[in-house]
């Protein structure tokens, strides 16, 4: 018979790295334990036992993790998918049309990754975007389309004045989401910035990134007005990407 107790600590373990790779480098033990919903004491014997053998280092300040030598190569041949010629080309074109910066995502079950960055315009607060799903589009785009969102943000982390760390305000964005097809955010993971997420969909109709309009708060009525050629171009882009 299996001994629970190692399948749990197997389990842990995996959803430990999972999530340092997800949050990138710099995840600290507090973090991890409230994204996962593991004891703290549980989550630092972990740490200490996956740092040990290598999996996982601490960051030179001492306070965070990242992967380590045994999973580096690994987690980059695996977790972020390549941007084909004909996708790169759509992207250009699109950044052409507009004064806007604009993102590609990628999801993960849990996670928003950069698949790529507008060359013109670098993602204000990425660190964050990363770890903090409940305060930008892209996170919200994701969260909307998963029924266990309250488990992926149990304790959402107050990034700006104006982040919704409450669950019932995060339920009505997330249903404002699923209602309209698109998610927004305007000062909620960096101030002054504002930011819509317009999903991209495999071929078997599945949420799988995201296409990012980026540009000043202030400014948010003409983000809006390119909302719908986003929408166009994040489309087509979906067959190009997966």
């Amino acid at each position: 018979m299996p001994d629970s107790r190692r399948t749990n600590t197997v389990s842990n373990s995996i959803a430990i790295l999972e999530a340092v790779a997800d949050c990138g480098v710099g995840v600290t033990a507090k973090e991890i334990a409230q994204r996962l919903g593991i004891a703290p004491a549980t989550t630092y014997r972990l740490l200490n036992s996956l740092v040990a053998d290598e999996y996982l280092v601490r960051t030179a300040d001492l306070r965070g993790f990242a992967l380590g030598a045994r999973l580096r190569g690994f987690a980059a041949a695996v977790n972020v998918p390549a941007v084909p010629t004909a996708a790169r080309g759509l992207l250009d074109e699109f950044r052409a049309s507009t004064r806007f910066a604009v993102h590609l995502m990628h999801f993960r079950p849990a996670a928003v990754q950069v698949l790529s960055e507008d060359p013109d315009h670098p993602i204000p607060g990425e660190r964050e975007l990363a770890r903090h799903l409940h305060a930008s589009a892209a996170g919200k785009l994701l969260l909307a389309s998963r029924t266990e969102w309250r488990t992926l943000v149990a304790h959402p982390v107050r990034i700006a004045a104006r982040t919704k760390v409450d669950h019932a305000a995060l339920a009505g964005d997330l249903q404002a989401v699923r209602d309209t097809g698109y998610a927004r955010a305007a000062d909620e993971l960096v101030p002054g910035v504002a930011c819509l997420a317009l999903p991209i969909y495999n071929g078997t109709g599945t949420l799988s990134g995201a296409l990012c309009l980026t540009g000043p708060s202030n400014r948010l009525p003409a983000l809006e007005s390119h909302r719908d050629p986003a929408r166009d171009c994040a489309t087509h882009l979906g067959p190009l990407l997966y």
